[in-house]
């Protein structure tokens, strides 16, 4: 049995999997805000009852989703926009209070690899995992495996400059420009919201060049979406042809899907972070 911990700003989840994907157990409660020793005894807490009421008895691997990155060189948390988790030995911290490895990764990329294992991507080879909620992310997924990357940054496409800018928008990272202050939930309503055609078109040229750049660096066979955004049905068949005058190639044979877990996804992402190869 496997279990995946979903650790967001407001509330943290807890879910059982079975080796077929059936969902076996489900736990929501808040996230203790600012509290890195709670949120530390939270994860450990949600892990004990569910072992409790399904007999694991210690037993279950535990995979944990979080809004950042671990540091290869340190392995405190970075980049996390939950800040209280930053610089903390938060892996090291849950591996002693549970008595057992834990296996820790990016909210996106836990995403990403939900869809490509019982998702909207299943089977693909190579999948981009994209966020289009308050916060935009991007995670990769080869061969059902998580491409970390060398500075344990892969993926995070939200943060790299929009294609053709040249505004300066400010992000909260520091830098100017980041495709996360022009695909963003909260970029989309600022420009006047999805019930604005104007508005709506010029999100989905931005959205289209975007990705674009990943399919020319990384030629996925599948793109999923996520995050409140991805509800806009039109996307997907808009974006695939705006998307084809960037993308060098005579065809393009990348789908862009929206994701079958929706909110489940991050963590079911989690739990799958421990494949059936390695159990």
């Amino acid at each position: 049995m496997r279990l995946g911990i979903d650790l967001g700003g407001t509330k943290t989840e807890i879910i059982a999997l079975a080796d077929d994907g059936r969902e076996l157990l489900r736990e929501r409660v808040p996230t203790p805000r600012g509290d890195y020793a709670a949120t530390v005894a939270t994860i450990a807490g949600l892990v004990e009852r569910a072992e409790a009421k399904l007999g694991a008895g210690g037993t279950a691997s535990v995979g944990v989703g979080i809004p950042g990155a671990e540091s290869l060189v340190t392995g405190l948390i970075k980049n996390a926009n939950s800040t209280w988790l930053n610089g903390r030995p938060l892996r090291a911290d849950l591996e002693a209070a549970l008595s057992r490895p834990v296996r820790l990764a990016n909210d996106a990329n836990c995403f990403a690899l939900s869809e490509a294992t019982d998702g909207a991507a299943s089977g693909a080879q190579v999948v981009f995992g994209v966020i289009l909620g308050t916060g935009v992310g991007g995670g990769t997924v080869v061969k059902g495996e998580v491409l970390v990357g060398a500075n344990a940054i892969a993926g995070e496409w939200g943060h790299t400059p929009m294609p053709g800018a040249t505004e300066g928008r400010p992000c909260w990272c520091g830098r100017y420009d980041c495709i996360e202050t022009y695909l963003s939930g909260p970029a989309l309503a600022a420009e006047g919201g999805p019930r604005d055609e104007a508005a709506l078109e010029r999100y989905e040229a931005r959205l289209a060049r975007a990705l674009a750049s990943i399919v020319n660096l990384l030629d996925p066979d599948v793109i999923v979406l996520g995050g409140g955004v991805s509800n806009l049905e039109r996307l997907y068949d808009r974006v695939p042809r705006l998307m084809r005058e960037w993308v060098f190639s005579d065809h393009v044979a990348t789908r862009i899907v929206k994701n079958r877990h929706g909110d489940s996804s991050g963590v079911r992402g989690a739990a799958w972070l421990w494949p059936k190869t390695q159990e």
